[in-house]
């Protein structure tokens, strides 16, 4: 048979071939179980970590604000009537005194020629009954009328120097009621608002005009009604400007409103600013950090707690990337955090999730974005 394959020139290439395949198989067998087989994968485990003071404040401790004086004035005017005339627009720049805007005075012009009238005409009565009082008060000094009727002229002196009394009142209230349809700024300052405009009915104490007053300038925030537990006055805040790059500034709260806005349902609170950077300038656009009255407390996740044999612990990273344990004294808890009283220092790295599965001085992998828990 093996005569025939080699005498037969198709059996002999059929053969050849089978061969070929035969040592390819077995070279792949060899070279796959020779022992080069590539070593399996570090098993690192990857974990969440938290920075003791490198995050500057929660998300909800941070407040946009505004620049504004500590001083404002809502200007109105105490009499009724309809503007005829408005002189300033926001931002113009006011002294005490100045007429910022005027209702038409027709109405109370009347009132004033009125109490005049009243003026002149008390005034009259009184000299008449002032000259009959000293007429009869001869007549009874000589004898020609007796004490009742003398008693009676002086009795209608009195009431006409009472009339004139009242009616020179009435007199100084209605100019004064004229004066009034001049609405004049009461400090030196900035216009900030303008509500009332030509044209308009404006009703007695309706604040139109606002006035922001030379001198201190500070920060308004607002905080929700479910925040405003957490802030009190006195707070230390840290205030940054969105036009003003690299430019810091300290403050604390000065005032929180007693009474939440109708639409809004916010409180507004006063940033008090200590040296008050030049360059920040009204109506500017703020950024307020709050610290918090106990800015030296560190909380941390209640997961974050390692706790062996009633002693608590957390889990660290050092620079080289490895877990060790650390004793810790906890404080008092809020919620899913507790606050860490001793064991801590401000640059440690604290383990937060995946904590369970770790050995001492254990190789571990830092959660970065985008990586998947």
């Amino acid at each position: 048979m093996l005569q025939n394959i080699l005498t037969d020139p198709r059996k002999k290439k059929l053969a050849a071939a089978l061969a070929a395949a035969v040592i390819v198989a077995g070279g792949w067998y060899c070279y796959s179980h020779s022992g080069n087989d590539t070593a399996p994968a570090k098993n690192i485990p990857l974990v969440r970590i938290l920075t003791i003071g490198a995050s500057t404040a929660a998300s909800d401790s941070v407040y946009p604000g505004e620049v504004r004086g500590r001083y404002e004035s809502n200007l109105a005017f105490q009499v009724a009537g309809k503007i005829n005339a408005r002189y300033v627009d926001i931002g113009d720049t006011v002294h005490a005194g100045q007429v910022l805007m005027t209702i038409d005075p027709k109405d109370v012009l009347q009132a004033v020629e009125n109490s005049n009238a009243q003026l002149a005409s008390a005034a009259a009565n009184q000299k008449l009954a002032a000259d009959n009082a000293a007429r009869y008060a001869k007549l009874y000094a000589s004898g020609a009328v007796s004490q009742a009727v003398l008693d009676q002229y002086n009795n209608q002196l009195e009431a006409a120097n009472a009339v004139l009394r009242q009616a020179q009142a009435q007199v100084n209230t209605s100019a004064n009621q004229l004066e009034y349809t001049n609405l004049r700024s009461d400090a030196d300052g900035v216009v900030a608002n303008i509500t009332g405009e030509v044209g308009q009915i404006a009703a007695a104490g309706s604040p139109l005009v606002t006035v922001i007053q030379n001198g201190e300038r500070e920060i308004q925030i607002v905080v929700p009604e479910n925040k405003l537990s957490s802030v009190t006055v006195g707070e230390k805040a840290q205030v940054t400007f969105w036009a003003l790059e690299n430019l810091q500034a300290e403050g604390r709260i000065r005032e929180i409103s007693p009474i939440a806005d109708q639409v809004t349902k916010t409180y507004k609170v006063r940033v008090a600013v200590d040296n008050f950077p030049a360059e920040a300038q009204l109506g500017m656009t703020a950024k307020v950090i709050l610290a918090g009255t106990a800015d030296e407390a560190i909380m941390l996740p209640i997961g974050a707690i390692y706790q062996i044999t009633g002693q608590p612990q957390v889990w660290l990273v050092g620079d080289d990337n490895r877990a060790r344990l650390a004793a810790i004294t906890l404080g008092t808890y809020s919620g899913n955090e507790v606050t860490v009283t001793a064991g801590l220092k401000k640059g440690d790295r604290v383990i937060t999730a995946g904590i369970n599965k770790l050995t001492e001085n254990q190789e571990v992998r830092i959660l970065e974005s985008g990586d998947q828990p």
